[in-house]
């Protein structure tokens, strides 16, 4: 294999993979946590190593290995959040086309079949990270925002889940506030 060929194979799917679609909303809830820990959790941690300190021999005290433990943890999701942040791409609800379900829209479904008003169901299109499905946000990496991505008012998607097959029907597309 040729180091073109393989750097192509290589390449693609890192790019893809490293870039994380958010909306605004979810980076500011990146840098609020990310805020959070740096400010707060950081010291509230470093007291708890110097208070176990004090107690006595580190090499069997408990306290002093539990907090060393809790610093690696929480350094560890500091390290993540930033590196979401770096590689995170803004998509501007704002910005996006009513004509078809994107980033950032908001999409009202209908189980195809159903005449009642209990069977639509309204989803805002976030990125993967920020999902909450009981809450009205929905992944585009979802079965479900999968296959609604780039689809107009009118059309109809079979989505496959593990409980079965159901066909909704797309009823309205806006851009979430």
């Amino acid at each position: 294999m040729t180091a073109f060929r393989l750097a192509r194979i290589i390449s693609r799917p890192m790019t893809d993979r490293n870039q994380e679609l958010v909306t605004p909303e979810g980076l500011e809830k990146l840098q609020q946590e990310l805020s959070y820990l740096t400010e707060v959790r950081r010291k509230e941690v470093a007291d708890r190593i110097r208070q176990a300190r004090e107690f006595g021999d580190i090499s069997e005290n408990s306290e002093y290995d539990d907090a060393k433990t809790e610093q690696g943890l929480l350094e560890r999701r500091i390290g993540e959040i930033q590196r979401r942040i770096r590689n995170a791409k803004v998509v501007d609800p704002s910005a996006a086309d009513t004509d078809a379900v994107d980033l950032g829209t908001r999409v009202t479904l209908r189980v195809v079949g159903s005449k009642k008003k209990g069977n639509e169901r309204t989803f805002q299109i976030v990125g993967a990270n920020e999902s909450d499905p009981t809450n009205g946000k929905l992944s585009h990496a979802s079965p479900v925002g999968r296959a609604v991505l780039r689809r107009k008012v009118g059309d109809k998607v079979t989505v496959s889940t593990p409980r079965g097959s159901t066909e909704y029907e797309i009823v309205n597309v806006e851009v979430a506030s």
